[in-house]
């Protein structure tokens, strides 16, 4: 009977945590935030390829239009070696929100940037940045306090080494934030092929951005086009 009284409360816990199930990504509660992704800050990248690195950040920046996302963008003291944004992410958001901090680390602490923030309206963040056990990892934790659902977009946030990473993301999920790929993101953005944006849009961007999973849409497209299988069946 002790047992039993003792495991009780566990089991009330578990069986609450479970019925408030795992926050998932709602386009219309969603808001983008690009964190740092500066040209000087770059170079502090050595756990994920540059040249992929480069396409993970402008992918990042590219879910704010292709979703309508409302999107804020911050620079940490661009006028000195940090560098600015690069001018893809900045050509992909002329009428979003530029954050230029002059020396707060933790974009949170910047009034301007936590009144962007909060001017979208929206109660989902998602999040990337350079480097991901400070810039992203310190916003993302604050963002919690505040109430936000987080979401870290691990393949374009990037650091030092892959052990750093881990370390930082290990202390994100354990406050609460959700730590996904960039390829998970965007399908828990449009959640079904049929919807818009659904296939007709989803599918070029990711033969721009994820290359393998472009050229499998193209190969079955080739093997439709041939003959060789039916529209609509896999390769």
């Amino acid at each position: 009977m002790l047992a039993l009284r003792l495991l009780t409360p566990v089991l009330v816990l578990a069986v609450s945590v479970f019925a408030s199930g795992t926050p998932r990504i709602d386009k219309n509660k969603a808001a983008l935030l690009i964190v740092d992704h500066q040209v000087g800050l770059f170079h502090l990248v050595k756990d994920i390829n540059p040249s992929e690195y480069v396409n993970n950040i402008v992918g990042h920046a590219a879910l704010g239009p292709l979703f309508n996302l409302p999107t804020v963008l911050t620079t940490s003291a661009e006028t000195g070696p940090n560098g600015p944004l690069p001018k893809e992410i900045v050509e992909l958001h002329p009428n979003s929100t530029i954050v230029r901090r002059g020396g707060e680390v933790n974009a949170w602490d910047s009034e301007e940037f936590r009144a962007a923030v909060r001017a979208t309206g929206r109660t989902q963040m998602i999040v990337a940045g350079i480097t991901t056990d400070v810039c992203t990892t310190f916003l993302a934790l604050s963002l919690v306090e505040e109430g936000f659902e987080v979401f870290a977009n691990a393949d374009a946030s990037g650091t030092f080494n892959k052990f750093t990473a881990d370390n930082a993301n290990d202390r994100m999920r354990g406050a609460g934030v959700q730590v996904l790929s960039f390829f998970a993101v965007v399908g828990e953005l449009m959640r079904d092929w049929r919807n818009t944006p659904g296939a007709a849009e989803i599918l070029p961007f990711l033969d721009s951005f994820l290359p393998s999973a472009g050229y499998l849409t193209r190969a079955h497209a080739a093997a439709v086009l041939n003959g060789t299988i039916l529209p609509g069946e896999l390769a």
